[in-house]
């Protein structure tokens, strides 16, 4: 398959879990991939090196995106590897960090908890656009946290993601005549990282047997979720913020 063949794409937070099935797919589809990393140079390049390994092509650059200096250097080293044209912007990173109840709540969580989640897709896809024309795609990550309010400790995540489904339905309007679509994912229990750290074994397995197809999803499910919609096939979706979660939650 190679939907994808001769676009650029850069994806934030692409170097794990369901940053790095993202990455490999867009690669899989013919697109020269910037996989972003923040905490593993290590991870980062673990990723370009499986892409390469099947023939892709992709390089990996660290950048904080909640810091506008290491978004303009994200900007710089895909220009320079790939030139001045990107198709395709995915904004992963996000981040869960820890349960808390609203008298647990501090300043410095609110902060980091909003910043990675929401001001990180704003400022990423403020630096990206200028590259960016007809046909460009952006897929911004939400939650089913976003629709239903989380779980117990998550209302400000959920919040925050809340936020990035609200801003894809603005940017869709804002980016639409320009020929440039935005939709959002909101996935339900997938089987990646951050549930092995926030999400008790018997918590899981309720939520997969609660689960319409009885089991979690995986990251190469949303992953493939992703790829139709940076796709052309998809060339008349915008605004939308698709649920992914086996059945478990409907809107």
């Amino acid at each position: 398959m190679s939907n994808l063949k001769g676009k650029v794409a850069v994806v934030t937070g692409g170097a794990r879990d369901i940053g790095r099935a993202v990455s490999i797919k867009l690669a899989k589809e013919g697109a020269k991939v910037v996989v972003n990393y923040f905490e593993s140079q290590e991870e980062g390049d673990e990723t370009v090196r499986l892409i390469k390994k099947d023939g892709g092509e992709a390089i990996a650059v660290y950048a904080d995106v909640t810091k506008q200096k290491d978004i303009d250097n994200l900007v710089a080293k895909t220009k320079e590897a790939y030139g001045n044209k990107v198709d395709i912007l995915v904004n992963v990173a996000g981040g869960l960090f820890a349960r808390k109840t609203i008298e647990e709540i501090d300043e410095e969580f609110y902060d980091l908890l909003m910043n990675v989640n929401f001001k990180g897709t704003v400022f990423t896809t403020k630096s990206f656009k200028p590259l960016m024309g007809k046909g460009g795609a952006i897929v911004n990550f939400a939650s089913q946290a976003a629709r239903d309010g989380g779980g117990p400790g998550s209302g400000l995540y959920a919040a925050s993601k809340g936020a990035v489904l609200t801003y894809t339905r603005s940017l869709a309007k804002e980016f639409g005549p320009q020929g440039i679509r935005v939709n959002s994912l909101c996935p339900g229990m997938i089987a990646t990282k951050f549930h092995d750290d926030f999400t008790s074994d018997q918590v899981r397995a309720n939520v997969a047997n609660g689960t319409p197809l009885r089991r979690e999803g995986q990251a190469e499910e949303v992953a493939d979720l992703v790829a139709y919609l940076a796709s052309d096939e998809a060339s008349f979706i915008t605004g939308n913020n698709v649920d992914i979660n086996g059945g478990l939650a409907f809107s």
